[in-house]
């Protein structure tokens, strides 16, 4: 659908088929000082790749990548929803921490079962680095500077 000057009123969400999504998985080294970086996956088959897969896919990346160095050797074990195309943005920059319910516990779930879609942003983490960070979310800024 699209109006008369060209423009789509089509959701990006729902404008490329869930056998080619586009995703970005928000790799959280730490909590405290804000220290994550995005992977952008481009041509993602939510109906076919698990949360396991998605784990394995982001972890070689950073094996591979050498912009990726500083993350290898952080521990990666917990996805979690942090928003999809067109909802509401949590305040914390880093994590979505209100809704405990996105943390995909299930790693041999399908991803589009679990309500991924194009343009979905995940976050990957320390499950124990994500708890200890929820009792005090207060984060650590360079005062040298």
């Amino acid at each position: 659908m699209s109006n008369s000057e060209g423009i789509s009123h089509i959701l990006t969400n729902e404008a490329i088929p869930r056998t080619e999504a586009t995703i970005t998985v928000r790799v959280i080294k730490s909590f405290e000082y804000r220290t994550e970086r995005g992977l952008v996956l481009h041509k993602l088959n939510l109906e076919t790749t698990t949360v396991g897969g998605l784990k394995e896919i982001v972890r070689q990346a950073i094996q591979t990548g050498p912009a990726w160095r500083p993350y290898r050797n952080a521990v990666l074990d917990t996805l979690k929803l942090y928003t999809k195309a067109h909802g509401a943005k949590t305040t914390n920059l880093i994590i979505n921490l209100d809704r405990e319910d996105w943390i995909l516990e299930d790693d041999d779930k399908i991803l589009a079962d679990v309500g991924l879609e194009n343009e979905t942003e995940l976050s990957f983490f320390s499950r124990k680095a994500y708890e200890i960070f929820k009792l005090s979310p207060e984060v650590c800024w360079d005062t040298t500077s």
